[in-house]
Order: structure tokens, then sequence, then C-alpha cells
């Protein structure tokens, strides 16, 4: 499996180009909350998948992350698209330097995990350092909406198993909301698709691509919110 702490520091831009094969998640943040005039803070934001779609609506936003190399990209795109209410903050999500209650939504795109897996050590205290920040940085009545993956390659929820603990206790444990969604990578060819979840995925899965001749491969991830 290829180191993804490597890769978001040293190839940001090819998994940007990954991310970019993905349709955007606006309208199922809309479906739990609307972002409008929001001040909004973004864990684990990156290249911005989720940063981009809502800076055009939000009050405010800031996008954390723990590479900088990501929230550079991220940057520039939010520079391209005229934005002027957004800054970065490079930093670790079980201590963030935000202020209490200043933040009316907190979303999450496919990060807690990795310091939420079972093959992590401590997987269980980090979540709840996780999740307690969250909550200082939240207001009242402000919302918390996460996604993480279901399973690259499924085209019905199929967790990894070092994830379901994680996930067990995002519902039982910290009262969080669930459902699934489907979040395919639409490629421009068999070709550029088996290129890039090679370099994401592994090989395993670029393989998959080939013997199932995948132009559009299938993903599954779930929405936790409350």
């Amino acid at each position: 499996m290829p180191n993804h702490d490597d890769i978001y520091q040293n190839d940001a831009e090819r998994y940007h180009k990954l991310i970019s094969k993905q349709e955007d998640l606006i309208r199922h943040i809309e479906g739990i909350r609307s972002p409008d005039g929001l001040d909004i803070v973004d864990l684990g934001a990156g290249s911005g998948r989720l940063t981009t779609i809502l800076a055009p609506r939000a009050k405010s936003i800031v996008a954390v992350d723990a590479s900088d190399a990501m929230l550079r990209i991220n940057g520039e795109r939010l520079k391209a698209g005229g934005h002027d209410r957004w800054r970065t903050v490079v930093a670790d999500h079980r201590s963030l330097p935000l202020e209490d209650r200043s933040a009316d939504l907190v979303v999450a795109g496919w990060t807690i995990s990795y310091l939420g897996s079972s093959n992590v050590p401590n997987y269980r205290d980090n979540i709840k350092q996780i999740i307690g920040e969250i909550r200082r940085i939240l207001r009242p009545n402000g919302t918390v909406i996460l996604f993480e993956t279901m399973g690259t390659g499924e085209e019905t929820p199929n967790p990894p198993d070092f994830l379901r603990s994680y996930y067990t206790a995002l519902e039982e444990e910290y009262g969080f909301s669930h459902r699934w969604i489907r979040t395919d990578y639409a490629f421009d060819s068999i070709e550029q698709a088996e290129e890039l979840c090679r370099f994401f995925f592994g090989d395993e899965m670029a393989e998959r691509v080939v013997s199932n001749r995948w132009q559009t491969v299938p993903e599954c991830a779930g929405i936790w919110w409350r």
C-alpha cells in the first residue's frame, strides 16, 4: 500500500488529480445543513475538495491540514476562485489552534480515519481528543459532518476492518447519525484509472481496474453528522 503521508507532502498535485475525478459533495452537505453565511472549519482540508465548494457560500472558512504542500494547492485554488474570506492552518486534529466557539460548521473528509484506525496506537484516545476539539470550536447549535471511506472498488458499503471500531464509536459513543453514498471516480480513460489508482490505492486495486476494465471506479463513502 502506498505511503499516504508521503503522498500528501510530496505528491499533492497528483493526489488532487485523483480526487478531481469525483463529483463534488455540496448537495450532501446541503442536505444536512446549508453552508450559507456560516463560519466553517474544514479539517484535513487537503487540496480543497470541500473547502473550494464551501468557500463561495461561507461567511469565512479555515482550511486545516497537517500537510503544508496540500494547503498550498488549496490556497492557490481559493485565490483563483476570487475568494477572500479564508485562511489555511497547518495543525494536528488533536490540537487545533482555533478559538473556542468559533465555527458554525465543521467538515472533515477522509481524514480522521488516519488517527482513528485500529492499526494506530491509542486510536480510541485519538478519536476522543479529536471529537473533543471539534466540540470545543463549535458554537451552540453548530454542526459537524464527517466523510469517511466505506470501500473503494465497492458498489455497496464494505468498510475496512481497521475502521469499523471508529465508525461504531461515532454512532454509539458520540451520537452521530449515519448514511452512505456513492463517490465513484469518473476517469478520462481506463489507462488513467489504472495509473491513478495504482498511485494512491496500490497494485491490487490497479489490477482490479484492469481486469474489470473500469473507467469509472466504484466507491462508497459514509457520512456521519450531528
